[in-house]
């Protein structure tokens, strides 16, 4: 592992800001969630396409899984941007990143021996949902309704993440994710139009949302992540990224005014140690199957 420098930690320091900005604005644009959603990977395609075209071809196996890890994604944000538009974003972005729990258990569902200390976390995660959700003073059918859809975004984000790690190991990112984008992009327009949700006629004020959530989210975020994999462990980078709740926590308030009752702040934080357990503990003990090991990639968030 390379040595650390500045570069790479201005890239996470940008990464995580890029990311923390996702479901305020999701939250700002005025514009159907399948909508938002279908943009947003639509342009992030158009954008990685031409890139990807003249870098690296697909074999069929490769691009089988990077297609399932598509359909996973289309389901990720068919599910959690919705979430963001009718429970508060404390709410959304918390749950949303139970994903390392979930991973584990699809992990240990495989036959992959799992750490005590995933265990551990899982039950500490769990017990702060229970906790922040009980303190939520909106316990309207509308907020629940999103908090189960930001739940359900957590579990595709964890199918994703897995699929990605495997096509990812012999794919360049930029062709992994223009296909995995056009899929994910293909399946939200499927099911924009199945909805008869509003592909256009936004403000000028919502246009610029997408397209931020295009270029920070969807692009600047992720890609610089993939940048300082390469120099940071995976397990570092996870635990850093769950800096996006506290994140998109001052961004709403700043934008949208949203402010999260006291309340509820307890349980989220319980909620993020336990995750917090969980991700740390790959550092002790990679969990194999069979001699394959599960990278702390596996066990990331999204």
């Amino acid at each position: 592992m390379r040595k650390v420098g500045l570069p790479t930690v201005a890239a996470l320091v940008v990464a995580i800001l890029a990311v923390s900005a996702s479901a305020p604005m999701i939250a700002f644009a005025a514009a159907p969630a399948l909508a938002i959603a279908f943009w947003r990977n639509a342009l992030g395609t158009a954008a990685l396409a031409p890139v990807a075209l003249v870098r690296q071809r697909t074999r069929p196996r490769e691009l089988g899984v990077t297609v399932l890890s598509g359909v996973c994604l289309a389901v990720h944000f068919a599910t959690w941007v919705p979430s963001a538009k009718l429970t508060s974003v404390a709410m959304s972005v918390a749950l949303v990143s139970t994903t390392p729990v979930w991973t584990a258990l699809i992990a240990a569902a495989r036959g992959v021996r799992v750490p005590g200390s995933t265990w551990a976390g899982i039950g500490v995660a769990v017990a702060g949902v229970a906790l922040a959700t009980g303190a939520d003073p909106d316990l309207s059918g509308r907020a629940l309704l999103g908090d189960a859809l930001a739940l359900a975004g957590g579990i595709a984000a964890a199918g994703y993440t897995l699929l990605g790690e495997r096509a990812r190991a012999s794919l360049a990112t930029t062709t992994y994710a223009s296909v995995c984008y056009g899929i994910c992009a293909a399946l939200l327009l499927v099911a924009s139009l199945a909805s008869s949700a509003r592909l256009w006629g936004y403000t000028w004020e919502t246009w610029i949302a997408i397209v931020a959530m295009t270029i920070g989210p969807q692009l600047l975020g992720h890609t610089l992540i993939n940048y300082a994999l390469h120099r940071v462990s995976a397990t570092t980078v996870a635990v850093l990224l769950l800096l996006e709740v506290p994140g998109a926590l001052v961004i709403a308030w700043i934008l949208l005014g949203q402010l999260p009752a006291a309340r509820t702040l307890p349980g989220i934080a319980v909620l993020l140690a336990g995750v917090a357990v969980v991700v740390l503990g790959a550092r002790r003990r990679q969990p194999t199957n069979g001699g394959t090991i599960i990278s702390p990639e596996a066990i990331g968030t999204t």
